[in-house]
């Protein structure tokens, strides 16, 4: 890769549910569990910093409210984005550390502004939930590719009037599960999109197809929810899942992906250290996102 890498921290976890009650999620933590096990040195990067977030703080919210958070989530947002497109604009790889899933509106935002770009969506669930769909909306980490790609409250969606961030022609999805509860919105979307099964059947395979699926745009950038891998390789995450992918296929499908020249950066989350006291499941995510980046 002839970029130079950065990581920075975007330690939000404004879109999850609490774990329990009077708690907050600990998966603002990730970044400097990652940092510890000596991520940005490992992979070559300088420290471009911490976009520090707004208090979590779910107030009065009852379902049916819409998206908790919103606000601070909207304002956090082109705040990321502003930092993120300014090492864009300085020829930078980015490695964003979260957080949680709705970090992706952040560079969403900031790709939408220079131009035609695509998502490449990693997890184990494809978070299409919508008030179309569901009972209610609500976490905003469960609605993330939703809301990238146009679907939701305005004051997330259509932050500086560019709705949608990402167009569902230059979206992918992987990793779901087979009880996947958003499958038909993906597929009315005409989101292209591969199963946990697909990738442990051939990870090089789903990675071309993306590849493939995405020439002709600007670029692409990377989401990667942590718990596409099954729940007994990494169960330290908010909905862990049987049935998902291991850290060889992980490496196999992420390395093809950021190697690509229109790659231009990936955001990482949802590994909680607060479920993993002796940084085990830490150790070995750094390690295979390191393998991933060589």
């Amino acid at each position: 890769m002839g970029r130079s890498r950065v990581v920075v921290d975007g330690p939000s976890n404004l879109g999850l549910r609490p774990p329990a009650e009077g708690t907050v999620p600990g998966c603002y933590k990730l970044a400097g569990a990652l940092r510890d096990q000596g991520i940005v040195q490992r992979i070559g990067a300088t420290d471009a910093g911490c976009v520090v977030p707004p208090r979590y703080d779910r107030g009065d919210w009852k379902p049916g409210d819409g998206v908790f958070n919103a606000e601070a989530m909207a304002s956090y947002s082109v705040r990321l984005a502003d930092r993120v497109g300014a090492l864009l604009d300085d020829q930078k790889f980015v490695v964003l550390l979260g957080g949680e899933c709705s970090n992706l509106l952040g560079p969403a935002l900031a790709l939408k502004r220079r131009g035609r770009y695509g998502v490449v969506y990693l997890d184990g669930h494809s978070d299409m939930r919508t008030v179309d769909n569901d009972e209610y909306v609500g976490a905003a980490g469960g609605e993330a590719l939703a809301l990238v790609t146009g679907r939701g409250q305005d004051d997330l969606t259509d932050l500086e009037g560019l709705k949608p961030y990402v167009r569902d022609t230059d979206a992918v999805m992987l990793g779901y599960r087979e009880d996947e509860a958003y499958l038909d919105t993906l597929n009315q979307a005409g989101i292209p999109h591969w199963s946990a099964l697909d990738v442990i059947a051939d990870a090089a395979g789903a990675a071309a197809g993306v590849l493939d699926h995405l020439q002709g745009l600007d670029g692409f950038w990377v989401h990667l929810d942590v718990d596409i891998l099954d729940a007994e390789i990494m169960p330290a995450v908010d909905s862990p899942n049987p049935g998902g992918i291991d850290h060889a296929q992980l490496q196999a499908l992420l390395r093809p992906l950021l190697a690509d020249e229109k790659c231009v950066g990936i955001d990482i989350g949802i590994y909680d250290p607060d479920l993993d006291p002796d940084q085990t499941y830490a150790a070995e995510l750094t390690d295979s996102l390191v393998a991933a980046l060589s």
